[in-house]
């Protein structure tokens, strides 16, 4: 006897059996109004469900003895599914973005990474900041210990480190996590910047005194020139 082949998706955990499929000689049951009905034969649970027009439906396969609801099985799915859909929600997926320091940044390179690390924190990302020692630079750890801890300082508005910066090997890293919306401060990237005038507001002469600049006396000249015919003499 052939059997049709089992969905892609199948797991044995989200399978449940109802009725007939349910195997233990004796169940714990649940009544059609949620009040708990004892420890009855599975014979006695599905002429129960039958008198109550339900299914029989293992809801605790792993208790002893399983656990079984009078339900119907359309809307026992329904509201697993529900459930299901409702948990997703309030789960969010957090996104790490790594920042790469060294102990000899310059500055304006500082700079640059705190503005990227800003403009992550604001997007409620992690920010991974991981810096490297190169060479003898391992004799020094305490330099980029500074280098670290400044970092951390100028996105304190920001974000919190979750631990304390740790060597690690050859680098020091640390997590920061961004700051609760309501007490972060606004990204002034996005702030700052004003909009820029529009040529409507320019006056109609602007671009007026960039003619007046060639003498008209060199313009015969400059046509002569390209006039193939300006030295020939006409008698």
């Amino acid at each position: 006897m052939s059997r049709p082949f089992s969905p892609r998706n199948f797991s044995p955990a989200s399978f449940v059996r109802v009725n007939g499929k349910i195997r233990a000689r004796e169940v714990r049951v649940i009544g059609v109004d949620g009040k708990q009905l004892g420890i009855i034969t599975l014979t006695e649970a599905l002429n129960l469900a039958r008198q109550n027009a339900v299914d029989l439906v293992e809801i605790a396969a792993a208790a002893v003895p399983p656990v079984c609801r009078l339900v119907d099985f359309g809307k026992y799915r329904y509201e697993q599914a529900k459930k299901d859909k409702d948990s997703k929600k309030h789960q969010h997926a957090s996104m790490v973005k790594e920042v790469q320091l060294s102990p000899r940044i310059d500055p304006h390179d500082l700079g640059i990474k705190v503005t990227h690390a800003v403009d992550f924190l604001c997007e409620d990302m992690k920010v991974k900041v991981a810096l490297k020692f190169r060479g003898r630079e391992m004799a020094h750890t305490e330099v980029g210990f500074q280098v670290i801890n400044k970092f951390l300082t100028e996105i304190a508005p920001f974000g919190s480190p979750d631990f304390q910066p740790k060597l690690i090997g050859r680098g020091i890293n640390v997590m920061v996590s961004p700051l609760p919306r309501n007490k972060r401060a606004k990204n002034p990237h996005q702030t700052e910047g004003s909009p820029k005038p529009s040529s409507d507001h320019q006056p109609p002469s602007h671009s007026a005194p960039a003619k007046s600049k060639v003498p008209v006396s060199e313009e015969p000249q400059s046509a002569g020139l390209n006039n193939p015919f300006a030295n020939l003499e006409v008698k």
